[in-house]
């Protein structure tokens, strides 16, 4: 039984949308094929695949069950975060779609999942990207402030979130902990932010994040150990398809 983690497969079977990172670079070309080959060679049916958001281009749940239809197939047991392109996922209907899909696809939003002794703790978050004012050297020296106050906003109902699935783990006996979030949890401004330090608070282990797409942005956020905590980013890209590996 192993833990392995992946995020942004973007994939759309019902959906003419793409990134433009799909439509450009080899290493998207029929990606969903060789994801599923991956899978199959590596993930045992025990094992639990951690997807991190950013699964579906479909604007409803119509468009996107075709690409959720694709991630059961995959083998293992699923678990799927929320992410800022997942259109099909009202978070106030979470419960709704653990509904529809239980037995095979399990919904992460304002709860946790355990695994072994670990609770499994996320939320989509946020972080501020901008727009940026740069000068010639390619330093950040202003920004948006109206942007700024938004995403402001957004972090403190993300950490509420996060705040309460911790609370709800540690009711109910947890004290150790995998933290997982879509976008990264500092923004290219930060070294430390409200998600490192909600991150130190309960002890995580290691915080597993996704969002960060083509080679210019991979070290956008924390990579590495940081205070006692591993971060790790798991875009699909970065991994090149090949999910990482959390717990053995």
């Amino acid at each position: 039984m192993a833990l392995y983690a992946i995020g942004d497969l973007h994939l759309h079977f019902a959906s003419d949308l793409r990134a433009p990172g799909q439509l450009n670079s080899k290493l998207w070309q029929n990606h969903e094929q060789r994801f599923a080959d991956i899978c199959e060679a590596l993930i045992k049916p025990d094992d639990t695949l951690l997807l991190l958001g950013d699964h579906s281009w479909g604007k409803n749940l119509d468009q996107a069950a075709p690409d959720l239809d694709y991630i059961c197939r995959l083998p293992g047991k699923k678990i799927l975060l929320r992410g800022n392109h997942d259109m099909f996922w009202d978070a106030k209907k979470t419960a709704q779609l653990n509904s529809m899909y239980e037995g095979r696809l399990r919904f992460l939003q304002n709860n946790f999942y355990p695994y072994r002794d670990f609770a499994l703790v996320g939320t989509k978050g946020y972080t501020f990207e901008g727009p940026f004012r740069v000068n010639a050297r390619g330093q950040v020296i202003g920004w948006d402030e109206n942007a700024k106050k938004h995403a402001d906003a957004l972090v403190e109902r993300e950490m509420e979130r996060l705040e309460a699935s911790f609370q709800d783990a540690c009711s109910q006996g947890y004290s150790r902990f995998i933290m997982l979030l879509h976008y990264p949890p500092t923004s290219v401004l930060e070294r430390e932010s409200d998600f490192t330090r909600i991150a130190e608070k309960y002890r995580v282990q290691q915080v597993v994040y996704a969002h960060c797409h083509g080679q210019a942005r991979f070290h956008d956020s924390v990579i590495g150990m940081m205070h006692g905590i591993r971060y790790d980013l798991a875009s699909g890209d970065y991994l090149k398809w090949q999910p990482l590996k959390i717990l053995p």
